[in-house]
C-alpha cells in the first residue's frame, strides 16, 4: 500500500521534568490525514483517510506540517504505475509548504536547478534553449537562467508566449505556428528538453555548440526498470545512457544527460532567495481542497489546467 501523507492531526503531550524543573514540552504526532493508493490506476484509486498512523521518525528526520502541496506530472505518472519497480517500497510524498504559492515552487525549481547548475553549470553570458518553456520546470528554468545572466530562448504554445517573454526569455517560439528549426538562430551552450522524444532530441542536439550540454527530463531508467525489473532494468538503462553519451560525444562533440529532481540544500537556499527577491515565480492556476484530490488529479490528467495545480490542506 502506498501512502501520500499530508498533515498531522492527533497529538499526545508529555511534560518531562527533573529535580522539580520542567525541562520541556514534547509533542508526539501519532496520526495524520493521508491519501492512500492501494493499487495503480486513474484518479478514482485515490482514497482520503482521516486517521493513518505516522511511522516512527529516525534521529535525523523531522515531521513537517503541510498546509498546501502541488501536484506534478510525475505524481500522476507514478499513480499510474510509472517507476513502481524503483519506488515500490517507499512512501510517495508531495512537497510541503506553508503557503499555496510556495508549494508550487520546490519540485519544479529543484529539477531545473539540477539541470542548469549541477549538470550544465551555466554561467553569465551563455545561451540556453528551453524546449517546452510553458510547463513548470521549463518556466522555472527560464527564470533561473535569466537570474544567472544567460540569454534564453524557448519554445511554447501560443497562449504562453507573452508569459515567457515577461519572464525574461529573449525569444519565445510558438511551436504550433512556426518551424522551430527555421525560427531559432544560432547555437546554444545548453539545451533543456522538457518534452523528450526522438524528434525534439534530434532538433535540440543540432542547436548545440561543441562541448554543449543536452539535458532531457525523459530519461528511461524508471520505464526500463518497470519493464524488466530492477536487476535487469537499471543496468540496461545505464548501458543505454552510456551508449548515447558516447554516440553524441563523437558525432556532435556534446554532452548528453538524463536529468531528475534531487534534494539539494544549496539549491533550495538559492531558490528561496530568488523567490523572496521576486525573481522566481511559479503561478498557481487552480487550487483544490484535499477532499477533492481525485478531481485535482483528473484535472491534471486531462490537462484542463495548463499551469500548477495545488491541494490546500487546511
Amino acid at each position: 500500500m502506498r501512502i501520500l501523507r499530508f498533515r498531522s492531526f492527533r497529538m499526545n503531550r508529555n511534560f518531562i521534568s527533573s529535580n522539580s524543573a520542567v525541562l520541556g514540552l514534547r509533542g508526539i504526532v501519532t496520526s495524520c490525514r493521508a491519501v492512500v493508493l492501494q493499487r495503480f490506476g486513474g484518479p478514482e484509486v485515490l482514497e482520503l483517510r482521516p486517521n493513518v498512523e505516522v511511522p516512527d521518525l529516525k534521529s535525523n528526520e523531522v515531521l513537517v506540517r503541510a498546509r498546501a502541496v502541488s501536484i506534478n506530472p510525475l505524481d500522476t505518472r507514478m499513480r499510474l504505475g510509472y517507476g513502481r519497480s524503483i519506488f515500490d517500497h517507499i512512501y510517495l510524498s508531495y512537497w510541503a509548504a506553508i503557503l499555496v504559492e510556495a508549494s508550487a515552487i520546490p519540485f519544479a525549481a529543484l529539477t531545473a536547478w539540477r539541470a542548469l547548475k549541477s549538470t550544465a553549470r551555466i554561467t553569465e553570458g551563455q545561451r540556453l534553449l528551453v524546449v517546452g518553456g510553458g510547463g513548470a520546470v521549463g518556466f522555472t528554468a527560464i527564470q533561473l537562467a535569466v537570474a544567472a545572466g544567460c540569454h534564453v530562448t524557448t519554445t511554447c504554445g501560443s497562449q504562453s508566449v507573452g508569459r515567457m517573454l515577461a519572464a525574461g526569455a529573449e525569444q519565445a517560439v510558438d511551436y504550433t505556428a512556426e518551424d522551430i528549426e527555421l525560427a531559432i538562430k544560432g547555437k546554444f551552450d545548453a539545451v533543456l528538453d522538457t518534452i523528450g522524444g526522438p524528434e525534439t532530441e534530434r532538433i535540440s542536439i543540432n542547436f548545440l555548440k561543441r562541448a554543449g550540454h543536452y539535458m532531457t527530463l525523459q530519461g528511461e531508467a524508471a520505464s526500463l526498470a518497470d519493464k524488466y525489473g530492477l536487476a535487469a532494468g537499471l543496468p540496461l538503462a545505464t548501458a543505454l545512457l552510456l551508449k548515447k553519451q558516447i554516440q553524441y560525444r563523437y558525432s556532435h562533440g556534446i554532452e548528453y544527460w538524463w536529468t531528475y529532481m534531487r534534494a539539494d540544500s544549496e539549491g533550495l537556499h538559492e531558490i528561496r532567495k530568488l523567490s523572496e527577491a521576486g525573481k522566481l515565480k511559479v503561478p498557481v492556476e487552480k487550487t483544490f481542497p484535499i477532499t477533492q484530490v481525485r478531481e485535482a488529479h483528473e484535472a491534471k490528467d486531462r490537462r484542463h489546467v495548463p499551469g500548477k495545480v495545488v491541494l490546500e490542506i487546511d
